[in-house]
């Protein structure tokens, strides 16, 4: 008899808001648990890492509003481990900086639940270094204290010593003071620090909305209310805050704080996505299209099990590697299969693609279009040589077509097919974003089925495309294109966004 398995908390720190942010430990076990406890601070993408069968439970906290209490949390985290389940309960940037941590540690040990502690990192120093302010600096200070602007109301009074935190040799950063600053500020006055003393409050650090309101601790309050700067925030305090301008850097390139809607299927956004966040911008991912299996399904069998047959394989896309190389496993085979086949990649990342999976591509063409693999296997090949095309139902036929003017023996086969999505959230998407991006013809077709009114909006977006025979399928749409890349890939659309040539709408 096999005995019931123990339950186990891992207590883990998301990070200050960036999903990038999140620890490589923290992130495996995400992936791995059965029951995701999260908190309001807990970055989206970040809580996507877990499985699709992962039970997820929402218990965030902001001022005013909390969806279980301290005591309700402790008490189902401690259920959950009863029922055997491997918990992880992820919470706002370190698990020990002012997150109640420790007493949910001490909770769980009281009640004989295992657990284990992975460390995230504060918002009291990414923040900062987010907005360009190094929290120590040798020309400016000694040292630095964190301390929480949010005490325990119960406790009646304040544990907080303002005659040794006015410091001016002393960086201070506090978290959760938004509602205290006005307090804050006169008790660090009174015990002598100076008006002139730099302050910086930096508004949801290290995420696209970022922003940060510079002043002195004399005028901070008075400018807080002018803006209307509200939390969740964080207040800098020293001469450290003089070094914002020179080492800025997130929150000053062309695409911080631009919303990017994503059109890609939800496998190949993530990529994308992820590189988003680390240009400052926000991705709205809303899939146009979805792959899902050809027509014919057992013409792509038979191909896959003939490929020996093929002096070449071409592969047009690395949704059409995926889908070979998915059906050889499913026969117990590998890249051994290919023996001594040749293969061509459309692409970078096709031909990436086709490394992880134990290939080499024989031939990638500097530009990656049809056009360009069609001209490549021409010299590479013989009339009457046998050739495979694996792809997308929906591929064009510039390659097939010039091949079999010139003599080679040409046989297409559909790995997938591409479905438009229809769903109102793309349309949402679509009105709230900056920039729209499109990677292929076919999230052309399904976006504008989705969005009847794309063509007016579209005066006020910049439209990217992640190469020319995308952006010819948005023109004879309707649609302007602003930016087209050069290097047709995501590095290739982001490098050409950033551009300064580019004038970025939105």
């Amino acid at each position: 008899m096999t005995a019931p398995r123990r339950g186990r908390v891992a207590l883990v720190g998301a990070g200050p808001g960036d999903p990038g942010l999140i620890t490589v430990k923290g992130a495996r076990l995400i992936a791995q648990c059965d029951v995701l406890v999260y908190d309001y601070l807990a970055a989206a993408p970040i809580v996507a890492l877990a499985r699709p069968d992962c039970e997820k439970i929402y218990v965030g906290k902001k001022a005013g509003a909390h969806t279980l209490s301290q005591d309700e949390i402790t008490a189902l985290l401690v259920r959950l481990a009863g029922e055997g389940k491997r918990v992880v309960r992820l919470k706002g940037g370190d698990v020990f900086v002012f997150a109640r941590g420790g007493e949910e540690a001490r909770d769980l040990h009281a009640a004989g639940v295992a657990f284990e502690i992975v460390p995230g990192i504060t918002s009291a120093i990414a923040a900062p270094a987010y907005a360009g302010i190094p929290v120590t600096h040798r020309d400016h200070n000694t040292a630095f204290t964190i301390a929480t602007g949010h005490e325990d109301p119960l406790k009646g009074y304040s544990s907080l010593d303002f005659a040794k935190l006015a410091d001016p040799g002393k960086t201070l950063v506090f978290l959760m003071a938004m509602g205290s600053l006005a307090g804050i500020v006169a008790r660090l006055l009174e015990n002598g620090l100076g008006a002139e003393t730099p302050v910086a409050i930096v508004r949801e650090g290290t995420k696209p909305q970022q922003e940060t309101l510079v002043a002195t601790l004399g005028t901070i309050v008075a400018e807080v209310e002018r803006v209307g700067f509200a939390a969740p925030a964080i207040v800098v305090i020293g001469d450290v805050v003089r070094e914002r301008e020179p080492i800025r850097w997130f929150d000053n390139g062309p695409l911080f704080g631009k919303k990017i809607l994503i059109t890609r299927p939800q496998g190949a956004a993530e990529e994308f996505a992820a590189r988003l966040w680390e240009f400052g911008a926000e991705p709205l991912v809303a899939p146009a299209i979805e792959i899902r299996l050809p027509a014919d399904e057992a013409a792509a069998v038979r191909a896959v099990e003939a490929v020996r047959e093929y002096a070449w394989v071409v592969f047009t896309s690395a949704n059409g590697v995926e889908s070979f190389f998915d059906r050889l496993t499913a026969r117990g085979a590998d890249a051994r299969a290919l023996g001594d086949v040749r293969v061509a990649a459309i692409g970078a990342k096709t031909a990436d693609r086709l490394a992880v999976r134990g290939v080499i591509a024989d031939f990638v063409p500097d530009e990656f279009v049809g056009e360009a693999v069609a001209a490549g296997l021409l010299e590479r090949t013989e009339p009457g040589e046998r050739i495979l095309i694996f792809g997308a139902q929906e591929a064009r036929d510039v390659i097939p077509d010039t091949l079999r003017s010139a003599e080679r023996v040409v046989d297409i086969v559909a790995g997938y097919q591409t479905v438009a999505q229809r769903d109102p959230a793309i349309a949402e998407a679509a009105r709230a974003a900056d920039i729209w991006t499109f990677a292929s013809p076919s999230t052309v077709r399904a976006f504008l089925d989705n969005v009847p009114d794309a063509t007016p909006l579209a005066a006020h977006k910049t439209v990217a495309c992640i190469g020319p025979v995308t952006a010819a399928a948005a023109r004879n749409a309707g649609l302007p294109v602003h930016v087209v890349a050069e290097e047709y890939t995501v590095d290739g659309l982001l490098a050409a966004l950033e551009n300064p040539a580019h004038e970025v709408l939105g």
